[in-house]
Parts: structure tokens; C-alpha cells; sequence
């Protein structure tokens, strides 16, 4: 009998603009020798977008933590949109939807929304009807379970691309994500953060001002660790953190504290890792506020962190940080990276303890 052969789809990725690198680290790590990262890859590393070719289950790609959304991709080397209404196109694309659509239960998708530039057009508003029809979908112009994005090919191939999302939302909308606060750390970077701390199963984890409780869960959901320990002063925090913790099926693992974070009740040197996504004075917080904060948290996460600890910082008041790690002796900088989040210029900062 004839071996079956697997099938090989194009794949892409969004992930948080300036973190392509860790993203496609995570890829390669999880996918191993089913990824081809070398088609095209280069191509989007600085837009946020990622494309490999990838040989298995579709379903490993919906446990990439730094990935915002995944798409499985269709090439057609056509010149004009209205050749996506050929009887070879469409039973492609639709073939494409059973893929994605075998992935969940059948509830998961009623409805179809066909993203586009002209959208509204004869030419999509029938190519998004036909889909529809063929899938046993509502179609819809507005949200949508099944994502189907129409756009032309690279700028040096002619053609164009259909790109069908893999789940009836971004990846990095976490399902535990029950209660959110203002200025919540979006779940794809907070694992990218994660990731740069090396986590280890024995590690004391520390998040410095946990909020809604984002990176004390992707810490748990990159790996086992030994203690995972949440601070915030801010009781509503800790209430939201706790319902996301407990929706996620953590609340064992993970141990919540109305602590100021200038002032923890911590051992010297207890701290394996530790993550902070800092106020920036915008949604929470002042500059005014920061420029006692900022210093003062250092000092005391360089007090409770052991010598060689990672200590991953987050902020958009990049200015004030590098003015007072320039005066701290206690960190060395290790990293630097400009990422950019819901259309907002951030800094993501790795350190070690001294």
C-alpha cells in the first residue's frame, strides 16, 4: 500500500511588530522538521507578518503562544480578483475552509466575513457570497467566525492571496481572558517576555505589578515552574487577575499579593525570573509617578533577584527607563528591542542581575 502523503500548506503569522525574531525562535522550536522557515520568511520581518511552509496538523499551530493570528494561505497567479471566481479557485479555497473548520467543533463557525480592500465590490461581495454558500455559512461584513482575507501577492509576483484564519478569533484572544482592565498586556507579548527569562521548571517567578494577571499565566503556559508569585497594590487588580487565573486553571499554581512593589515582602535573593509591564502614564499611572516608581522598583527587584536572574521590563516612557538604568549598577542591559502594540510605540528590556 502507498504511503499517504502529507500535505504541505503556507502558512502566516501576525505577531507583535519588532518581536518577529523570538516569534519565528518559538515556531522553529515547537514545529521542528514540519516547518520550512525559509520560504519567504525574510520577506515581513519588520511588518509583523511571518510565512513558512508547514507539513502536519494544523492544530500545532494554535498553541504558538507569541502568534496574534495564523492564516493558512492560497497563492493565485492571476491578474485580477474576478479569476477567484473560477471553479478550480473556489474549490480550492473551500477545500482551505474544510481544513480550518475540521480544527474545531461544528459550532464553533456560523458566520463568514471576507476582509478586503473593496470589499464591497460586485467582484468580493459575490466571491464572499459563493464562500458562504459553499461552507454552509452566514456571510456578514461585520466580525465573522471564519476570516477570509483577500489581498494581492508580494509586490515582486503577480497574483493574489486568500488567506483563511485558523479559529473563530486571534490567537493571542486568550479563551481565559474573562475580566479585562485598562492597558492589559497583550497575551502574545507577555509571552514573548516570558520567553526572553529562559523559564525553567524550578524557577520563583516574579511579576512586579501583575494587573489582569497576563504574564503570571503565560509563564505557566510556557512551562512548570516552582513558585509563581503576582504583586499589585491595586485590589480591583488582583480581583480581575484572580477570575483569569481561575477561567485559565491556575489558581493553585499561582499566588496572588496586595504588595507595593517598592516594598516586598521577599527574602534577599529569592527570585529566580521575574517580568514587569510598567505603567507608562497614559491608561495607569503619571510621568510624574514614574519618575519615583521607576528607580525604586529596580532597586528593589535587584534586592530579592538572584545574581544572574533575567528581570524583563516593558514601557512605552523609554526615555525615563534608559535615564535611570543609566545610573543603575545593579542591572546590566542585555536587550533592547522596539516593539510596537495596538499601533503604539513600546520597549522591551532584558537584564540580568549583577
Amino acid at each position: 500500500m502507498r504511503a499517504r502523503t502529507q500535505r504541505t500548506f503556507l502558512c502566516e503569522v501576525g505577531v507583535p511588530g519588532g518581536l518577529e525574531a523570538i516569534a519565528c525562535h518559538e515556531i522553529e522550536r515547537r514545529l521542528g522538521a514540519r516547518v520550512d522557515m525559509h520560504y519567504a520568511a525574510l520577506q515581513s520581518t519588520m511588518d509583523g507578518q511571518i510565512r513558512f511552509l508547514y507539513s502536519g496538523d494544523l492544530a500545532a499551530l494554535l498553541e504558538l503562544g507569541t502568534v496574534q493570528t495564523a492564516y493558512v494561505v492560497c497563492q493565485f497567479a492571476v491578474s485580477r480578483p474576478r479569476a477567484l471566481l473560477g471553479d478550480a479557485a473556489l474549490r480550492e479555497m473551500l477545500e482551505l475552509v474544510g481544513y480550518v473548520r475540521g480544527l474545531w467543533p461544528r459550532a464553533a463557525f456560523t458566520t463568514l466575513r471576507l476582509d478586503a480592500a473593496g470589499a464591497e465590490s460586485a467582484v468580493m461581495t459575490r466571491l464572499r457570497r459563493t464562500l458562504a454558500e459553499g461552507s454552509g455559512l452566514q456571510e456578514t461584513t461585520t466580525g465573522g467566525d471564519l476570516e477570509v482575507r483577500v489581498r494581492r501577492s508580494a509586490p515582486e509576483t503577480v497574483g493574489w492571496d486568500v488567506l483563511v484564519r485558523l479559529g473563530p478569533r486571534p490567537l493571542a484572544t486568550r479563551a481565559w481572558r474573562v475580566c479585562n482592565l485598562p492597558g492589559a498586556l497583550n497575551a502574545a507579548a507577555a509571552h514573548a517576555m516570558v520567553l526572553m527569562t529562559q523559564p525553567h521548571p524550578n524557577d520563583v517567578f516574579l511579576n512586579l505589578g501583575c494587573g489582569s494577571g497576563t504574564l503570571l499565566i503565560e509563564r505557566l503556559e510556557c512551562a512548570p515552574a516552582g513558585r509563581v508569585i503576582g504583586c499589585d497594590s491595586s485590589l480591583k487588580a488582583l480581583s480581575c487577575a484572580r477570575r483569569n487565573i481561575t477561567a485559565a486553571g491556575y489558581s493553585e499554581a499561582i499566588e496572588l499579593f496586595p504588595w507595593d512593589v517598592r516594598d516586598l515582602p521577599l527574602p534577599d535573593r529569592s527570585v529566580d525570573a521575574a517580568c514587569c509591564d510598567l505603567p507608562f502614564g497614559h491608561l495607569v499611572g503619571s510621568h510624574s509617578d514614574n519618575v519615583q516608581l521607576y528607580p525604586a522598583l529596580l532597586r528593589e527587584a535587584a534586592r530579592v533577584s538572584k545574581r544572574g536572574a533575567p528581570l524583563v521590563l516593558m514601557t512605552q516612557e523609554v526615555r525615563l527607563l534608559d535615564r535611570v538604568l543609566a545610573g543603575c549598577t545593579a542591572w546590566q542591559t542585555e536587550r533592547r528591542i522596539a516593539v510596537r502594540i495596538q499601533g503604539l510605540p513600546r520597549r522591551v528590556v532584558l537584564l540580568t542581575r549583577r
